[in-house]
């Protein structure tokens, strides 16, 4: 599992030829630019606007929510009302919060497929998305966590949320000892997607 999510790991096969599926996608997308449903450089317009989307903006409300306890308050009641205040649209889906603290450890996960909280951590790690991820962090987290290098103690309870289509999850990670000098831009650079997600914790190195 650990070399699992490695995003920097050699890619070592050859693009896969087209598949069925593939082509009539392409085909689709041809004939509703050709019919004049949408445009290609609204095409464009909208995956530049997916692409964008990055694990900064979970960073950005992870770090408000550190400096501003009425903030935390509102992220933690709804995470969707919080995020639009620091001008991030999570669009239909409900975003829920949940905080780590010295007796809960929260993880997040996807049973059934790979849902995620695009909006504010942008695209998933292929790890998140495999099978092996989603069976071991219900059956063992603990375990998981450890492949992950993150030892929770034994007398800190695991928590693992299960994403929906209609359910978003994020974590809100502790704030890392010696950080109390830092100013909020500088703690949203400590903050990593995947303490964000619940298999890392953040530090102040």
């Amino acid at each position: 599992m650990s070399d699992r999510h490695d995003d920097h790991a050699p890619i070592t096969e050859r693009e896969a030829p087209a598949t069925y599926h593939n082509l009539l996608g392409t085909a689709l997308h041809e004939l509703l630019i050709e019919k004049g449903v949408f445009t290609a450089a609204e095409v464009r317009e909208t995956v530049e606007k997916m692409d964008a989307r990055s694990p900064a903006r979970g960073a950005a409300m992870v770090a408000r929510a550190w400096v501003d306890p009425g903030y935390k308050a509102r992220l933690l009641a709804d995470g969707c009302a919080a995020a639009e205040e620091l001008g991030i649209e999570v669009g239909a889906t409900r975003l829920t919060v949940v905080e780590n603290t010295p007796e809960v450890h929260n993880l997040i996960v996807c049973t059934l497929c790979s849902c995620y909280p695009r909006s504010v951590l942008g695209l998933p790690p292929a790890w998140y998305k495999s099978t092996a991820y989603s069976a071991r962090a219900v059956r063992e987290p603990r375990a998981l966590l450890a492949e992950f290098g993150t030892a929770v103690p034994d007398d800190t309870e695991v928590r693992v949320h299960d994403s929906t289509a209609e359910l978003r999850y994020l974590v809100l990670p502790l704030r890392p000892e010696g950080s109390e000098g830092l100013g909020e831009a500088a703690l949203a650079g400590l903050v990593g997607r995947d303490a964000m997600i619940g298999v890392a914790t953040v530090t102040a190195d």
